[in-house]
Parts: C-alpha cells; structure tokens; sequence
C-alpha cells in the first residue's frame, strides 16, 4: 500500500470492533488500520477479479441478454418458483 494515508472515520458494529482487535492482539495484523485497509483492498481486488471474469462470460457468450432473454428468464423464474 501507499505509505501516504488518509485519515478517515467510518462507523461499524462494536462486535466487529473487537474482533478486529482481537486479531490485532494475536499478532496477526499490526494495527486496526492495517487490518481494515488490508481487508478493503481484498474486496476491492475481489470486485475486480468478479467484473474481469463478468466481461469475459458476457464475451464468450455475445453479450449480455437481449430484452427477450431477460423477459423469457424472468418467466421462467417466476414459474419455478411458484
């Protein structure tokens, strides 16, 4: 990461809190910051390897579904779930 940071406030639920800190004491990360930043960018990354995989099935497949497809998948889905 860049060691340039940003301060920045967020809100989450004290349980989150001390597991986090948890962590923290078990050497497994070295500071709540670090923790928090580190597991930022992993979902970020994920998003990216999820949009990346997306973009190559729409490709693979000629796009994304016309409106026909989508209105003949949303019947379909409402049949099965009926």
């Amino acid at each position: 990461m860049n060691s340039r940071k940003v301060k920045l406030a967020v809100s989450m639920s004290p349980a989150l809190v001390e597991k986090i800190k948890a962590v923290v004491l078990r050497g497994r990360a070295r500071s709540v910051s670090a923790y928090v930043e580190h597991a930022v960018a992993a979902q970020l990354a994920a998003e990216a390897d999820f949009d990346g995989l997306n973009e190559q099935a729409l490709a693979e497949t000629g796009g994304p579904p016309t409106r026909t497809e989508s209105m003949r998948a949303r019947k379909t889905l409402r049949r099965k779930a009926a």
